[in-house]
């Protein structure tokens, strides 16, 4: 073990910590859970809000805090688009959120900087990563809010990031911060000064600031969705948002050290070179063929080293196929937990209605021992009924093991759990037309954290999570 790997996995632990009454509760949690064969699965039927934003099992209450077009500390704009999000133990027991925009160029408007870009000199150039001349400058990126659970109250948020264009989801860090990502290729030109497709780190910390926006090249240059980071390796996995995708492995050269440079791979099946992994029917009017990959079929992975993962072209996934990459249908959220990496494809399946696919690394994951040991692939759930899942997004793991969904279908959307077996359950419904996005829980266990994107507004919920019950 060198030095740098020491480093991370001490840092890595030291982090762990301040997740000790998160873990307490997940104990809690499991020895209040019936068993899988006594239950249907869920907290109880949802009950219609009065307030008609959000219907809940009994028992459950909501926050909303920090709607977009609220003025923030930093006398700055709350920019519309809130998407993926995770929480962080701050100070005093509080949580810090980083929070992502979606936002692009034809949203100035919808910013921080507000209509026709009011307070964009309350910023200085040197903080943008592309400031766009002053005419289109990147209006996604970040805000941070520190937030008090024992109140249920907001106590300050401000912008952490700017000059990037749609910041959907991204991923926590063992060592306290969020990597955000650009789900955009868009090239620099006329007005935009940079190219983007990057990911940016930013660090959880209370106090306003704005992030150094240093973009990570080496991660590649894509429509990045989201990432998951092993803390016991201090692999980097990532999800890209296109219907013909790849999973992409980054191994930094020091663990913990992004910017520092690294090794970037795409995911492969031993044996079955170039699998697609969707599962699509060949046409409209077939019945459903045995699909590519069942559910609960375990395969064995290889790591495909890339090259110029800049990708100019924004050709990376198609050059990483011919060198015998899977291909997956739009991978969207991806979080690590009960010792896995999960993540969704939203448009996977026979119905295109959605996958959730679990990766479980090697325990020599990103060595050359892995090869002895190769980390393992499982289709988790591809249920093609849009009445349990449709077109799951971000994803979380909650701290008693479940998954919860962020659907981003058509329609009424909802929040969805998944227990480890795979077993299905509703946990929430919008009642508007909204996505689900940036599901996260406190590092205290006692709230959960939801956007609804379409809102602008963040909410915290709170309820009585030991009681997992039987749903009428």
């Amino acid at each position: 073990m060198n030095r740098s790997r020491r480093y991370f996995l001490r840092t890595a632990g030291a982090v762990t910590l301040g997740f000790a009454g998160f873990r307490s509760l997940a104990a809690q949690h499991a020895n209040a859970l019936p068993s899988e064969a006594d239950i249907p699965y869920g907290f109880g039927d949802l009950i219609p809000d009065p307030n008609g934003l959000i219907d809940l099992p009994k028992g459950f209450a909501y926050t909303e805090f920090s709607r977009g077009g609220e003025i923030m500390d930093d006398k700055l704009f709350v920019p519309f688009g809130h998407d993926g999000m995770a929480a962080f133990p701050g100070p005093n027991r509080k949580t810090i959120l980083v929070r992502n925009h979606e936002l692009n160029t034809d949203h100035m408007d919808y910013g921080p900087y507000g209509p026709e870009l009011k307070y964009l000199s309350r910023v200085t150039t040197n903080h943008f990563y592309d400031f766009g001349k002053g005419q289109i400058p990147g209006v996604g990126g970040t805000t941070t809010l520190v937030y008090d659970t024992e109140k249920q109250e907001l106590e300050s948020h401000f912008l952490s990031l700017t000059g990037t264009f749609r910041n959907c989801a991204g991923g926590p860090t063992p060592w306290n911060s969020w990597v955000t990502c650009e789900e955009t290729t868009l090239l620099a030109g006329q007005v935009l000064e940079k190219d983007h497709g990057y990911n940016f780190e930013v660090p959880a910390t209370p106090k306003p600031k704005l992030a150094d926006p240093t973009p990570l090249k080496a991660m590649g240059r894509f429509r990045h969705e989201a990432i998951a980071v092993d803390p016991n390796s201090g692999a980097v996995y990532q999800t890209e948002d296109v219907g013909d995708s790849c999973i992409y492995r980054y191994l930094p050269n020091q663990p913990g050290a992004l910017a520092e440079g690294g090794k970037l791979q795409a995911l492969g099946v031993r044996d079955r070179k170039g699998l697609d992994t969707r599962n699509h029917l060949e046409t409209e009017t077939e019945n459903r063929p045995n699909p590519t990959v069942p559910v609960g079929e375990t395969l064995e992975v290889v790591w495909i080293d890339l090259d110029e993962v800049e990708s100019p072209h924004d050709d990376l996934r198609h050059r990483a196929v011919e060198k015998g990459a899977a291909i997956f249908a739009r991978g969207e959220g991806m979080w690590y937990g009960n010792d896995a990496v999960y993540f969704a494809c939203t448009t996977g399946g026979a119905a295109e209605l959605g996958q959730v696919w679990k990766y479980i690394p090697s325990p020599s994951e990103g060595t050359v021992e892995e090869n002895q040991s190769p980390g393992r692939l499982e289709l988790f759930i591809e249920p093609n009924d849009g009445n349990l899942v449709k077109k799951s997004d971000n994803l979380t793991v909650s701290p008693w093991g479940d998954l919860v969904l962020c659907e981003d279908g058509d329609g009424i959307n909802t929040l969805v759990g998944v227990t480890p077996k795979g077993k299905i359950y509703k946990f929430g419904r919008a009642r508007t037309d909204t996505e689900f996005a940036g599901a996260t829980f406190s590092p205290d266990g006692s709230t959960f954290f939801v956007n609804l994107q379409n809102m602008g507004v963040t909410l915290a919920i709170t309820g009585p999570w030991g009681e997992r019950i039987a749903s009428s």
